[in-house]
């Protein structure tokens, strides 16, 4: 899968990294979004589905607890749990966003690209 490759190559992370991240930032942006929006966006993700159904559950552990308890949780910093069972650190958040958004605009256009850039800031 083309965005994979992308992760992968630019990252240096393995497969099941990149899909995992990349599955925590889709699922995120279809629990974000309307359906009307979100159908916008999988359209233009070929294997999107597979994707979410790759990221890890992001909630629970030590650092869900503590996220939770200083406000976070929702954002990006809700996704540092997922992140962290795959092996990656809350920092390679915001290095899969624009490799993401890059990929949706290529694939969807700017439009598309706006509507996932709201939830993915």
């Amino acid at each position: 899968m083309e965005l994979i490759d992308q992760l992968t190559k630019t990252l240096g992370i393995s497969e099941t990294q990149a899909k995992g991240g990349a599955g925590l930032l889709f699922k995120q942006a279809k629990e974000k979004l309307s359906g009307e929006d979100f159908t916008k966006v999988s359209s233009s993700v070929p294997g999107i589905d597979g994707l979410i159904s790759a990221a890890p559950a992001s909630g629970g552990g030590l650092l869900g607890g503590v996220t939770k308890m200083f406000g976070g949780g929702s954002g990006l910093a809700g996704l540092a749990g997922g992140f962290s069972k795959l092996g990656l650190d809350s920092g390679m958040i915001g290095k899969f966003v624009p490799i993401i958004l890059s990929f949706v605009q290529s694939k969807g256009g700017a439009g598309v690209k706006a509507i996932l850039e709201k939830v993915l800031k």
